[in-house]
């Protein structure tokens, strides 16, 4: 299972906040984590202030200086990097950082605020991430972007095609990817939004990493798309997005429904339509914004000529673009099962605890099948298990999260990462 492990400095998470700032009614919380350092004791040189008492002007001077991981303005980005490390046996050991400006465009207050997130690490194996994600509201929200610009050179384990796989599948397979998805919609009515999404995928020589585990999974996949192809695909965008906060969700709803028509005119190396629609909802519990129930549902279909990797794929993703940086059936192996249709739902229970740290307890559902009329019940695949939080920017509501989730298929695993699941 795939995570990522912030090193954060240890004076930064035991500072003080400072005192709230003027921020959005969506965003009350105080604005920062600051660290204080004691001055240095030098003679003062200092001109004795107008009017003040000789002797008087050394107590006048600032006594502490700051480190602010957040700007004075609350609509002003940060760009401070946030270390992470992690290891998994697929990589070893690895290293990098991550960049998590958030800044809202004017000053308008009820104009919500826009994200990025940039993710950069390199492994002992030599396999490299680097991503780079966003979420934009122009001013008065006229605009809203959403997209990725992605390159992956990863090892996996593939398992083969079908909601019946088994562990003595599994292959591991290695190959580089370049992503690139944006969604430009244009606001018809507030939080109603309407537009175009193009998606460019770019597939490498997909190769056997080595001849341990069952090699058959890999030689299932045809020759043709083993040597690396193309994906390019557009079309109609739909969006509703009325969520008081994009990072960490106390009400709202959200829902995103597309078609993508893949085909050579537009490059692609295979003709295909994708049909999604990704459905959420949250609602406080007990009349406060300490206990918020989150639910999700998504959907994921397809016709024509659909290469391997992208059926839809059950299981923990790495947060990119394709699932609107939501991590699906956590407690199962990323891409565990992979077929033509996706279907899957999860529900979470958020829960403020003390200081910066909350917890949380989740569960999900969910099947893939060449075709819809291939579910059954007896096919569904479960997943659950619960995590920490710790809230880094308490302004903005982001949270580096800990997830432990267990799975259908004797998975289980650990996610680290940087925001809410969904």
């Amino acid at each position: 299972m795939r995570f990522f492990y912030p090193l954060l400095a240890l004076g930064a998470l035991a500072a003080p906040a400072a005192q709230a700032q003027s921020a959005a009614p969506t965003s009350p919380e105080p604005a920062e984590l600051v660290a204080s350092a004691a001055p240095l004791a030098t003679p003062s040189t200092e001109t004795p202030t107008a009017g003040a008492p000789l002797g008087l002007t050394k107590a006048l001077a600032p006594k502490t200086a700051k480190l602010k991981l957040t700007p004075d303005d609350p609509d002003k980005p940060s760009f401070i990097p946030v270390p992470i490390a992690f290891y998994q046996q697929e990589t070893g050991f690895a290293g990098g950082a991550a960049i998590l400006p958030v800044w809202r465009f004017g000053s308008d207050t009820t104009v919500r605020k826009s994200n990025a997130r940039l993710i950069a690490w390199i492994s002992q194996k030599k396999q490299t991430t680097v991503q780079l994600t966003h979420t934009i509201f122009t001013k008065e929200e006229k605009f809203y972007f959403s997209g990725e610009l992605s390159y992956y050179d990863l090892a996996f384990n593939y398992y083969g095609r079908g909601n019946e796989t088994s562990k003595a599948d599994e292959s591991h397979i290695q190959y580089p990817l370049w992503v690139f998805d944006e969604k430009v919609l244009k606001k018809v009515m507030p939080n109603l939004f309407v537009g175009v999404r193009y998606r460019l995928t770019d597939l490498g020589e997909v190769k056997l990493k080595d001849q341990e585990g069952n090699t058959n999974s890999y030689y299932t996949i045809p020759e043709a798309q083993r040597a690396g192809y193309t994906t390019s695909g557009v079309g109609p965008a739909l969006l509703y997005d009325g969520r008081d906060n994009v990072l960490a969700t106390y009400r709202g709803n959200f829902v995103d429904a597309h078609v993508l028509f893949a085909g050579k005119g537009l490059g692609s190396d295979y003709n295909f339509t994708r049909y999604m629609v990704d459905a959420r909802h949250f609602n406080p519990l007990f009349g406060s914004n300490n206990t918020i129930l989150a639910l999700q549902f998504l959907g994921q279909y397809h016709t024509g000529s659909v290469p391997f990797r992208e059926w839809g794929g059950m299981g923990a993703t790495l947060g990119g673009s394709l699932y609107n940086n939501a991590y699906l059936m956590r407690g199962i192996y990323e891409a565990r099962y992979r077929d033509r249709q996706f279907t899957t739902a999860q529900a979470e229970i958020r829960q403020k605890l003390f200081w910066r740290i909350d917890g949380a307890v989740f569960g999900a559902v969910g099947e893939v099948a060449p075709a819809l009329s291939d579910y059954t019940f007896d096919g569904l695949k479960f997943a659950g298990g619960a995590g920490a939080r710790f809230r880094f920017n308490r302004r903005d509501r982001l949270n580096i999260r800990l997830d432990y989730g267990v799975g259908s298929g004797g998975n289980s695993g650990i996610i680290f990462a940087v925001g809410e699941a969904f």
